[in-house]
């Protein structure tokens, strides 16, 4: 029942598209050092399902990120400059000018619909063949907070699971801390980030639609300090082609 799975990749590219660089005020050093902090490196190879339907996003989060509310009213982090169009750093300095209307646009209109559109095509594609649809909404996140994150917190786990009150049900929270953990791995759910993607068309209203946030500890698997992978990195990999495979929809009612 693998063919019931999505895969959500949305911050696995580093990739600056040309015509985008200029408007950044950071030097080429500065742009690679926030390329290397915000970018959920490899998690595109960390999440290698077969089978599974895989849709990620094809820039880095630093040109648009997919996952915010396009409405930065509703987006509590665009109070950050972290919005749909990052206008800050994690660091809290400033990474480009305020776009104006037109420029964001152009990049909603080029990067965000695309994705979102063949994002719900593929859950819409599932449900027309199966009772349920899981998403597992895949991302990484540094072994030290940056600053513009809201935790304080030295140690942090191994994996955070995000959940949505609504799309994740218990037995599915439960499956993956029961899969990580019986290989020793500290699991905590929505710490230091909460919450798990659904198309706009869905949430809140498709309950056949079951999504979980898996957060991988880059600690385990690369260098954060240069961006290589570790050599534990295949092991961890394996792991969680474990994990999720564990964990997709039961069967029942197609």
């Amino acid at each position: 029942m693998i063919d019931r799975l999505i895969l959500h990749i949305p911050h696995s590219s580093s990739l600056i598209p040309p015509g985008i660089r200029p408007p950044f005020a950071l030097s080429p050093a500065e742009l690679q050092q926030e390329l290397l902090a915000m970018t959920d490196g490899f998690t595109d190879e960390l999440f290698e399902i077969p089978s599974a339907t895989r849709i990620c996003f094809p820039v880095s989060r630093l040109v648009l990120d997919p996952e915010r509310f396009l409405d930065d009213a509703q987006e509590v982090m665009a109070a950050r400059g972290m919005g749909v169009v990052y206008t800050h750093t994690s660091r809290g300095e400033r990474l480009r000018p305020t776009p104006t209307a037109k420029e964001r646009t152009v990049l909603i209109e080029r990067y965000y619909v695309p994705h979102h559109h063949a994002f719900t095509q593929a859950v819409d594609a599932v449900l027309a063949k199966r009772s349920t649809c899981l998403i597992i909404d895949c991302h990484s996140f540094p072994a030290i907070a940056h600053p513009y994150e809201n935790v304080t917190d030295v140690e942090r786990p191994d994996i955070c699971l995000g959940t949505d009150d609504f799309h994740t049900p218990g037995w599915l929270v439960q499956a993956a801390m029961d899969a990580f953990e019986s290989t020793g791995l500290r699991v905590a759910v929505n710490h230091p980030f909460s919450g798990t993607f659904v198309p706009n068309q869905h949430y809140r209203k498709e309950p056949r639609v079951q999504s979980l946030m898996i957060e991988v500890n880059r600690g385990l698997y690369m260098d954060e300090r240069t961006g290589e992978r570790l050599g534990g990195f295949g092991e961890v990999r394996d792991l969680i082609a474990r994990v999720v495979s564990a964990v997709h929809p039961k069967p029942g009612g197609g």
